[in-house]
């Protein structure tokens, strides 16, 4: 998708290059630090590169510039709904640099993503957030999003990873 004017005329969403690989490891660190996770980030440009950017592409991300500046971005993929027949776009990281906080910059940033799953024929866009994060979970819920508090995340991975694939 080009890039998006928004309702802010300072504010402007667009998609990224390869260029913009170092700036995607930024906000991936700074959003992991804020959530208290910087110790999990073990990814780098170059694997970024390769799976952003690459043959395959298994995720996009999108830059949020205030002024010319970058101060949010939104990375996210595509899955699929088996009930719904449909594909869904799953929000992985939304971030806004704290400075920029408080001019609606990511609601524009979720409203981009909407307008993309509607355009794509998506059937939901969805996406986790921590149990502790209250500020971001009454803004979500303030946009409509709904909790799935019924459903438990579960996760395989490291040598516990390892050893499921070794049972084939």
């Amino acid at each position: 998708m080009p890039s998006q004017a928004t309702s802010n005329p300072d504010f402007r969403i667009r998609s990224t290059t390869i260029e913009d690989s170092e700036l995607i490891l930024q906000f991936i660190r700074e959003l992991a630090e804020y959530e208290k996770l910087l110790h999990e980030v073990v990814t780098d440009v170059a694997t970024l590169q390769k799976n952003l950017f690459g043959e395959i592409q298994h995720a996009k991300a999108v830059i949020g510039e205030y002024k010319g500046q970058p101060v949010a971005f939104a990375l996210y993929f595509y899955n699929f709904s088996t009930f719904t027949g449909k594909p869904g776009i799953y929000l992985e990281d939304l971030y806004v640099k704290p400075t920029a906080r408080g001019h609606g910059f990511g609601k524009m940033l979720l409203a981009y993503l909407a307008k993309l799953a509607k355009e794509k024929d998506c059937a939901r866009l969805e996406w986790w957030v921590l149990d502790w994060n209250t500020p971001a979970i009454d803004f979500y819920r303030s946009l409509g999003a709904q909790p799935m508090d019924e459903w438990t995340v579960n996760r395989v991975s490291g040598p516990n990873l390892d050893k499921l694939a070794q049972l084939l």
